[in-house]
């Protein structure tokens, strides 16, 4: 799992400090945030403070109509020892007395201009991003047709050079030799190049290329979902390879099961191209469309109208 601290959050958002520097270094370690419009009314039994706490115009209009002998008291108990960070939504200036509070424990305050239900979506999904169960995978992550495939295989099979000739052709890398990857939830496996690594690819002869500079910001994505998985293998002749794709292979990485190809290697085979027609391929089945199905449908159809025994004729 990643470290999320409350400066990353800041510098992601561009948020504002309006008190608590000293505290831009504590830890997040949950993704929900919480809107503590209950505790500013004095009701603290259940008070989540190990989220980040968001507020908008509606409990900073409540708080203001508090009396002025209890603001005190509410923003003391909401700037717990457990709290992350407050956030103010919307522009609006943070009450004196939470700057107090804050600086006290140094707990950041921070502000944002954009709306709190719309913030609140935008924190959680980065928080949910970046706090996710994490794995390494060595691998070539690219984008084709949308489609996230991870190539994978040996050390020296081609999963490099042929992730630049599927740049050329116009699609796009985005992680190569090491993958990290996240999964936000069952099944959905998000893939990123670490930072010393982002928009790198390692071409054997040529050395280390910089594929932005080189092909420009299209070329190039800092992650995506991961969907496939292509396993190159060097040709094994005495090894049988599936001819008609009809069963399907699968990868487990953590708990999550992706559809995996192999895909064999040898002189004259045309791995980008191949690549492509697999991202492909795989569209049209999420369609429903399945070629190699509908292919055995029709051979088994085929087979048993020319097996229908002709009846003979009877004796009169």
């Amino acid at each position: 799992m990643s470290k999320v601290i409350v400066k990353d959050i800041q510098e992601k958002f561009d948020l504002a400090l309006l008190a608590g520097e000293a505290g831009l270094n504590r830890s997040i370690t949950l993704s929900d945030i919480s809107r503590p419009g209950l505790e500013l009314a004095g009701f603290f039994e259940y008070y989540p403070a190990a989220r980040v706490q968001l507020l908008g115009k509606t409990e900073l209009a409540f708080f203001y109509s508090l009396p002025a002998e209890v603001r005190m008291e509410r923003m003391e108990r909401l700037c717990s020892d457990m709290t992350p960070a407050i956030i103010v939504a919307h522009g609006e200036e943070a009450p004196e007395e939470l700057k107090s509070a804050a600086e006290k424990c140094r707990i950041p305050v921070l502000q944002t201009d954009n709306p709190t239900t719309r913030f609140s979506g935008m924190l959680t999904n980065f928080l949910e991003g970046r706090l996710a169960p994490m794995t390494t995978v060595h691998g070539v992550l690219v984008d084709v047709y949308g489609i996230g495939v991870l190539i994978t295989g040996k050390s020296g099979v081609g999963k490099s050079e042929t992730a630049l000739e599927l740049v050329k052709r116009g699609h796009r890398l985005v992680a190569d030799d090491s993958i990290e990857i996240r999964q936000v939830a069952k099944n959905v496996l998000i893939g990123n190049a670490p930072k010393l690594l982002r928009h790198m690819l390692e071409i054997r002869g040529i050395g280390i290329i910089d594929m932005m500079t080189l092909f420009g910001a299209s070329a190039v994505k800092d992650d995506k979902r991961i969907l496939l998985v292509i396993d190159l293998e060097v040709w094994d002749p005495v090894k049988v390879y599936d001819r008609l794709g009809i069963d399907e292979e699968k990868m487990a990485i953590m708990d999550s099961e992706l559809t995996k190809l192999t895909v064999p290697v040898r002189p004259g085979r045309n791995l980008s191209v191949i690549i492509e027609v697999a991202a492909m391929d795989y569209r049209m089945k999420r369609l429903g469309i399945n070629a190699a199905e509908n292919f055995t449908k029709k051979l088994e159809m085929e087979i048993n109208r020319k097996t229908v025994p002709v009846e003979s004729e009877g004796n009169e």
